[in-house]
């Protein structure tokens, strides 16, 4: 059970650093797009969840 484990995270961290030592000084750059996307749909989506919440406790004042 403990040898998957240690093997996909030994594949994550090849990859992670295959990555790093491709985009060199731009690795900053990509690394902060990567996490403002996921924050930008991550917020949108609560923010979905939010005013589903809040149509269903008032049905009559749909628009």
């Amino acid at each position: 059970m403990r040898l998957p484990t240690l093997l996909g995270l030994a594949l994550t961290l090849v990859v992670a650093l295959l990555f790093a030592v491709f985009v060199g000084d731009q690795g900053p750059w990509y690394f902060a797009w990567v996490i403002g996307t996921v924050m930008i749909v991550l917020i949108s989506g609560a923010g979905a969840v939010l005013m589903d919440a809040q149509n269903e406790q008032n049905p009559s004042e749909e628009v």
